[in-house]
């Protein structure tokens, strides 16, 4: 108690995490559906990737402490907060992602520095392997005439060996302010654009996929990076496959192998073969999905069919991206199962009324108690207590540890374990009741009873962590808030009779008001009907006068 309720104040989590149908918001199941032909397609890889994918865009909606997980094999639960349009929450969690190639005209950090000297690009890219290592490229300097027609599809790339001559700061890409107001716009967009902020995706709404955007990125080091890109030259329909491979024979690591279709191939062929004629960095072109850029490889030749990208992948980050670019965007097709809207004064009074049913359940159990146990009823109540305590801790601590929220279910859990707990209290209680009817005194009466008092004890609850287990492990959603608290009270339940009732119950054998059986502490013989002992006394005969004799 001592450890929970110090590390609960150390971490400052002091109140459970609540879900979403008692602190309101929205909660929507997904449920995966076969691809035509893959008939293996529903794994763990393809879940985790719809994972990441679906938490990107509510991240992307502005909301905090959103919630997606899988559940089962099968279903994605997702659980935004309060405050978010329910419409444009499930728009953006059960349609197919957005993936486009774009090509790169300038990026720099992250933040909204307008001084800032863009950091070096890893660059991965080439064909058959022919650029397998990942090194620096020069630093990003545009001018505005490059920056212009970075901008226009189909444009006719401007040679960047003049550009280099006279470099500027690329927080301001263009050191002659261009003549459309469009990109002067976007050039402001791009030095207020600070990628930290949860709402760096919502720059880009409205925008389409034939107009210039700004987006952010992370590079290798994991630091975020903001980029102006032109518009789409390749969307994620015109990849028919990627897949990631190790490069064993010439050691260049891993590596993700793409395949576009035909139309797909001619598009790419088109735009490699603008981008391999420029300097750094606008020979590169960005993997836009959901308007943030996931990778932006170099490009060294003309590029048609097959394609490769290599740099220093790890295996799950290849994995990833090919994930990403075979399937343009969910690597599944989601069904929405159920949807679930709650505002915050409902789930006010729902938790309200689940607190006041908790009391009115323990309050009865409380009179049982001392109805009928009298003061014994002090060990069981001090026990419940026990238990209230280390559940309530470990709930606050499960929150940020492991994402847990307590839900109404879980509430009704919680409640149906005083039942339990309550009913393990009396299980003991009445093994040593009858102890003492069979004539034992109270201190051997608790020994002598707990031996059959706990293997009654552990099948009970044995069976009542079984039920909690299946109903956990078939149920998807909010059943399981009671699944898991119902388990893990009843794991309590055996902590706190075994390490607390039974070594209180030893001590409390040695006081005179439970020891001797006093009328009020649940222990009297007589009460308990036990009949006092027949005590033989031995009579002394008169003696016998001799002159009577």
């Amino acid at each position: 108690m001592v450890a929970l309720t110090s590390g609960m104040f150390a971490t400052g989590e002091l109140t459970p995490r609540l879900g979403i149908d008692l602190a309101g918001g929205t909660s929507i199941t997904l449920k995966a559906k076969p691809e035509p032909g893959k008939p293996n397609s529903i794994n763990k890889t393809n879940m985790d990737t719809a994972v990441g994918i679906i938490d990107r865009r509510v991240n992307g909606l502005g909301v905090s402490e959103a919630e997606v997980q899988t559940q089962g094999n099968d279903n994605i639960i997702v659980n935004i907060p309060r405050g978010t349009n329910e419409k444009q929450a499930r728009e953006q969690v059960g349609t197919t992602a957005q993936l486009y190639f774009r090509p790169v005209v300038t990026y720099t950090a992250g933040t909204p520095t307008p001084d800032a000297t863009p950091s070096p690009k890893p660059s991965a890219g080439g064909k058959d392997g022919k650029d397998g290592k990942s090194t620096p490229t020069a630093t990003a300097t545009t001018q505005g005439r490059a920056v212009t027609d970075g901008l226009k599809k189909d444009a006719t790339p401007t040679p960047t060996g003049s550009a280099s001559k006279s470099p500027e700061k690329s927080g301001e890409p263009s050191a002659t302010p261009p003549a459309d107001p469009a990109t002067a716009a976007l050039e402001k967009k791009f030095t207020a654009l600070d990628c930290e902020k949860t709402d760096r995706v919502q720059v880009n709404v409205g925008v389409k996929p034939e107009d210039p955007m700004v987006a952010c990125g992370k590079n290798n080091g994991g630091q975020w990076e903001k980029y102006i890109l032109g518009p789409a030259e390749v969307n994620g329909k015109d990849v028919d496959d990627a897949s990631a491979t190790l490069d064993t024979q010439r050691g260049g690591g891993w590596k993700v192998n793409m395949e576009f279709t035909d139309a797909g191939s001619k598009k790419f062929q088109k735009i490699t073969g603008k981008l391999s004629q420029q300097q750094p960095p606008q020979n590169q072109f960005a993997i836009v999905l959901d308007g943030e850029v996931v990778s932006a490889p170099s490009v060294n030749e003309t590029l048609s069919a097959n394609a490769e990208i290599s740099g220093s992948f790890t295996q799950e980050s290849a994995q990833d991206l090919a994930n990403i670019l075979s399937y343009g965007a969910l690597p599944l097709t989601f069904s929405t199962e159920t949807v679930t809207t709650v505002t915050a004064a409902l789930g006010g009074e729902q938790l309200q009324a689940g607190l006041i049913a908790g009391a009115i359940g323990l309050a009865l159990v409380v009179v049982y108690l001392l109805a009928y146990y009298r003061g014994l009823a002090f060990v069981a109540i001090v026990s419940l207590v026990v238990s209230a305590i280390l559940t309530y801790t470990i709930m606050t601590l499960l929150g940020p540890a492991i994402g847990f929220a307590l839900n109404l279910p879980a509430v009704c859990g919680a409640i149906v374990a005083i039942g339990i707990t309550a009913d393990s209290f009396i299980v003991y209680f009445e093994r040593i009741r009858d102890e003492i009817r069979d004539g034992r005194t109270l201190k051997p009466a608790v020994e002598r009873a707990w031996p059959r008092a706990r293997r009654t004890i552990l099948v009970s609850d044995f069976v009542s962590f079984l039920a909690a287990a299946v109903l956990f492990a078939v149920t998807v959603g909010k059943v399981q808030g009671f699944a898991f608290t119902l388990g893990l009270t009843t794991l309590l339940d055996v902590v706190v009779v075994f390490l607390f009732t039974k070594p209180l119950m030893t001590l409390l054998a040695r006081t005179k008001f439970f020891g001797q059986g006093h009328t009020w502490s649940g222990l009297d013989p007589k009460r308990l009907g036990v009949q006092p002992p027949l005590r033989r006394t031995r009579r002394v005969s008169a003696p016998i006068d001799p002159k009577e004799a």
